[in-house]
């Protein structure tokens, strides 16, 4: 029975990392822009914006979710809306807890990163495997997208973290994105579990999308290159949907199928 998610090539990684960049900028722009959550004027008339974004995300990922499960086939507008839907809903939530309630980047990086291995784990023992290569039925999707979710919304508290520490948007970017092609490097040249080595990548591209993002629509006085936020997540929209056009889309074989991790 194939599978419902995409064969893990170059193109989706680059896919990947586009729509995670969109999840910054576009939640940026509910949050921060439509909703003022950053302006002088937040939280006047009684409305949190990453609170209200979230809700709205979160109920655009609910639905998309419920579709990718009931869908009988891989669908690639499907999966990679869902996808978006997922790092938006991130974007938002991310901000909500580390800055509207408080528990800091440091705080809000570790209280993700422990929802991101409890998935996991509860994943790994109600059903035998991790390996995207498992994901046939309702309970795997599930799983799935709950850990997708926490990952993504990990990746937004990790990218401000490591960009606020120092290195800034542009140099956070850097680093992410030399992380993971240590990630790659392992894969082509040592036996490090494929399943572990696609599930740190898939992670890791989330804080390099956050960084990207704010690197794109960050003023130019805090680092970045003061592109609209609003025109940054039409351009990155716009490139995405092209790639899938022009990449093939095909569910097939993961990395790590032969594992049982």
């Amino acid at each position: 029975m194939p599978t419902k998610v995409p064969e893990v090539t170059l193109g989706f990684w680059i896919i990947k990392i586009l729509a995670t960049t969109l999840g910054e900028t576009g939640g940026d722009s509910v949050s921060m822009t439509w909703l003022g959550e950053t302006t002088a004027t937040a939280g006047q008339a009684g409305v949190n914006g990453y609170l209200v974004g979230t809700a709205i995300f979160g109920v655009l990922l609910i639905g998309l979710v419920w579709l990718q499960i009931r869908a009988q086939r891989f669908n690639p507008w499907l999966y990679w809306g869902t996808i978006i839907a997922s790092t938006t809903a991130g974007t938002t939530l991310a901000d909500f807890a580390t800055r509207s309630l408080g528990i800091g980047y440091v705080g809000g990086s570790l209280l993700l990163l422990a929802c991101v291995l409890g998935s996991l784990f509860a994943w790994r023992r109600t059903l035998g495997s991790v390996s995207v290569t498992t994901i046939v039925g309702p309970r795997e999707e599930m799983f799935y997208w709950v850990t997708i979710t926490f990952s993504q919304t990990l990746g937004t508290a990790l990218g401000d973290w490591v960009a606020d520490a120092g290195p800034g948007y542009l140099g956070g970017a850097l680093l992410f994105g030399a992380a993971l092609a240590g990630l790659a490097a392992l894969n082509a040249w040592t036996r490090v579990s494929k399943v572990m080595l696609f599930w740190a990548a898939f992670i890791l591209t989330r804080p390099l999308g956050a960084t990207v993002g704010d690197f794109f629509d960050k003023p130019l006085d805090h680092g970045g290159l003061g592109v609209s936020r609003p025109l940054a997540s039409l351009i990155l929209a716009v490139a995405i949907v092209a790639l899938i056009l022009i990449l093939p889309q095909r569910s097939g074989r993961h990395p790590g199928a032969p594992e049982s991790a």
